[in-house]
């Protein structure tokens, strides 16, 4: 196992990614292509592939930030339950991205305080 530790937390480089490249209801996207710019990026394990991403994709269904729409062997299509907005948390002082609808705490991992 790595001891590869990314510099911004893999779930807000993933709802950074959905804010800038798929912020739009009405468009589906997925897990694959979200995993090639985490991946173009360099701050994720190198090792990775696209099974290693899934914990912090159901995550963020989880959250009610995304629903999982489709789902074919490692490829998972996602829609939007709403627009996403970019917030700063103060208590860990990150840019952070929540959808309207979702419980407004931070995601980062080492943090969770309210916004």
């Amino acid at each position: 196992m790595s001891s590869f530790t990314p510099t911004v937390p893999i779930q807000l480089q993933i709802r950074k990614i959905i804010f800038e490249k798929f912020n739009n209801v009405d468009n589906k996207f997925t897990n694959d292509e979200i995993f090639e710019i985490i991946k173009s990026g360099g701050d994720c394990n190198p090792s990775w592939i696209i099974d290693d991403l899934e914990p912090y994709i159901q995550e963020i269904c989880n959250s009610g930030l995304t629903r999982n729409i489709a789902q074919n062997f490692t490829t998972i299509w996602l829609k939007l339950f709403s627009l996403v907005k970019k917030h700063r948390c103060d208590s860990c002082n990150q840019d952070v991205y929540f959808g309207e609808t979702e419980k407004q705490e931070c995601p980062n991992p080492s943090c969770g305080a309210k916004i």
